[in-house]
């Protein structure tokens, strides 16, 4: 099983690196490509379960149907304990569903929701990061965990509002990422940034819409409560309007995207 998994990191590192070498760190300002690195097939949810009881059937939209929120004082499924200590060498890496337990974010006029989207990506890259052999958490916005948490890395992932900005330049399109603006462990959040920037983007051929990076965003509440030496990211992965494509059909690319970041961050292999 060691080597399959290392095998897995190996495949995961090899490609994000050979993707943005094809596509060269100028496509941050060229838009949205016409083409994406599509190793990552369609598939169906994966069977992750972070909340007891089964996940929530997907919707005929792609994503998620939610139940309604749980309260925003919950805790996962998965608590650290003493009794389950970290595993020596094994990567242990939290991933937050924006707006889960919470609110539903940003909504558009059909009823689709921000945190639907969160929670099929973030479940995804759950998945994916386990078959690597990652240890890894799946946490609500105000999970009662992330006081103080400990890991490898942390990432918090959201969507973009469902507003069309005619007038904006660069058009309303793209992803972005970021930390916090006073960080504690500058350097490590820097490449952690990095490499989900350039992954993210050499992966699903996405720009990276930089202007739109928010006081919301450099000051997340999440960077204040974990652990302050716990490198912490926050992505948007993309407008719920001009982006509905590839956030609600193609979740599977946008959670490998951030898969491919968080594994060149891990493993020390910078784009």
């Amino acid at each position: 099983m060691g080597a399959v998994t290392g095998a897995l990191r190996l495949v995961v590192i090899v490609t994000c690196l050979a993707a943005v070498g094809s596509v060269g760190y100028g496509l941050w300002g060229t838009g949205h490509s016409s083409e994406v690195v599509s190793e990552a097939t369609s598939s169906p949810m994966p069977s992750v379960t972070p909340i007891s009881g089964s996940p929530p059937p997907a919707s005929q939209s792609g994503v998620l149907s939610l139940t309604p929120p749980a309260p925003a004082n919950f805790t996962s499924s998965t608590p650290m304990s003493s009794e389950d200590p970290p595993q020596s060498g094994v990567p242990h890496i939290g991933i937050v569903a924006g707006h889960w337990g919470s609110d539903t974010g940003a909504m558009c006029s059909d009823g689709l929701t921000e945190v639907e989207i969160n929670l099929d990506v973030a479940q995804r890259v759950v998945y994916i990061l386990q078959a690597l052999g990652y240890r890894v958490d799946l946490l609500a916005e105000f999970d009662l965990q992330l006081e103080g948490y400990q890991a490898d890395a942390l990432v918090s992932i959201h969507a973009d509002s469902c507003v069309a900005y005619p007038n904006a330049t660069p058009p309303a399109s793209g992803f972005k990422v970021a930390s916090v603006e006073d960080s504690l462990a500058p350097e490590a959040e820097e490449r952690l940034v990095t490499c989900l920037a350039q992954c993210y983007a050499a992966r699903t051929g996405m720009y990276f819409h930089a202007n739109s990076i928010t006081y919301d965003m450099t000051r997340y509440h999440t960077f204040y409560e974990i652990d302050n030496q716990t490198p912490g990211a926050i992505i948007e992965t993309g407008f719920m309007l001009n982006d509905r494509h590839i956030l609600t059909q193609r979740a599977d690319l946008v959670a490998q995207g951030i898969v491919d970041g968080i594994v060149c961050f891990i493993e020390g292999e910078m784009p």
